[in-house]
């Protein structure tokens, strides 16, 4: 009997050894694996961090290079453009380049006696410099400009200002510059020299072969839209129909959301004085306006309207509103260029690349005195960085939120 409680004792505690052993052993194993895991996700979020860290300084040191149309030589493009680019903040925010003549700024340059830049001709983008002082200049051609008149129009300048233009949307086709900004031109010189759609907005259009652009007016807070711009105020109102409305709401969403606006809120101007007073004043609002808002609502667009035009946009340059749609041209352009005439900012949006313009013209009466202002064109720069670098922020989230996902 004792025998036998002997052996039973001997294989209890062997059990016990055994499973000793194999509790530490389990132990040891989480142990192991909840460091091996613990190691995993430290690296993961170091390297998330750093990924992190990447993104927000190439957010930080993200220098658009601007691409600068000359304009038309007669006007006061190249003087504005020679003073613009005398501001050192410019290249501070971006790589700028001027695509024309050197020959046409230094003509400018001689009725500027403060002016002491200096010029550096390039044949191709990647010879810029980019440093302040010294402006690069893509030449696009070899000009006789000794004919060239101040404030008239004619062929020669024609062709100078849409040679700038053309390859201006060559290079930005091609990724070589990363934006636009174009100086004045006069329809009539381009016209003589064979163009038959002269609208600066339309060439770009064209050229690109853009299924669509939008003409946005950047001004104070105000970010405004045309559904109509160079057609008369009957044709305005005819075309203010539900399809038109509708499609333009939906394309500035789309839009706006490339410039990094989650989820843009959209004011739509009315056509008629209190936006037809529920048709006491006008039934385009009930008829055409107020279908194309509820269908874009119920597509997920954050729109609203129609908005009463007179007070829309006391309420919009307070920054209420992250876009308005203006129903026709004036209705835009008068309320922007009475707030700030100088500081208004035309951006093409819809193009595959980002283009800004001065909004004004050529100037002609006092082109080659000197004296015109650079304000407008300055803003327009600022405008082209501001935006560019918008753009290019919203494409590095949208990378970001695809290397998080795989």
């Amino acid at each position: 009997m004792a025998f036998l409680l002997s052996g039973i004792n001997t294989d209890y505690k062997k059990c016990t050894k055994n499973c000793v052993h194999i509790l530490i052993k389990i132990t040891i194993d989480i142990l192991l694996f909840s460091i091996d895991n613990y190691i995993c996700k430290y690296r993961k979020n170091i390297e998330i961090k750093n990924i992190n860290q990447k993104e927000r300084l190439m957010k930080e040191k993200y220098k658009p290079i601007v691409g600068i149309t000359i304009g038309d030589p007669a006007g006061i493009g190249p003087e504005i453009i020679l003073k613009a680019l005398g501001e050192k903040h410019i290249y501070d925010e971006c790589r700028p380049l001027v695509i024309g003549c050197v020959n046409v700024l230094e003509r400018a340059k001689a009725v500027l006696p403060q002016c002491s830049l200096e010029f550096n001709r390039i044949e191709s983008v990647s010879d810029a410099c980019f440093r302040f002082g010294s402006i690069d200049v893509l030449e696009t051609g070899h000009y006789d400009i000794s004919k060239l008149v101040w404030g008239k129009e004619q062929a020669a300048a024609g062709q100078i200002a849409m040679d700038s233009i053309r390859t201006s949307i060559e290079l930005g086709l091609e990724g070589e510059i990363d934006a636009v900004t174009t100086a004045p031109i006069n329809k009539v010189a381009i016209k003589m020299v064979g163009v038959k759609q002269a609208g600066h907005t339309e060439i770009y259009m064209d050229g690109t072969k853009a299924p669509y652009v939008l003409t946005m007016f950047d001004c104070f807070k105000m970010r405004v839209f045309h559904l109509s711009r160079h057609i008369s105020l009957m044709n305005a109102i005819r075309y203010a129909t539900k399809e038109h409305v509708l499609n333009d709401i939906c394309r500035i969403d789309k839009e706006l959301k490339r410039l990094g606006m989650e989820t843009p809120y959209i004011a739509v101007a009315g056509i008629n004085p209190h936006s037809g007073e529920g048709g006491l004043f006008g039934d385009e609002e009930m008829k055409e306006i107020i279908p194309a808002i509820e269908e874009a609502r119920k597509r997920g667009i954050n729109a609203i309207g129609p908005v009463p035009p007179d007070t829309l946009f006391s309420r919009g340059k307070n920054g209420e509103f992250d876009a308005i749609l203006a129903m026709y041209h004036d209705q835009g352009h008068m309320p922007c260029k009475t707030l700030d005439l100088e500081r208004t900012v035309s951006v093409t949006l819809g193009l595959p690349f980002l283009r800004c313009s001065v909004d004004h013209g050529t100037a002609f009466d006092i082109a080659g005195k000197g004296i015109a202002t650079n304000v407008s064109m300055t803003a327009a720069i600022d405008s082209t960085v501001k935006y560019a670098k918008a753009l290019h922020d919203a494409k590095q989230d949208e990378n970001m939120e695809n290397h998080d996902a795989k």
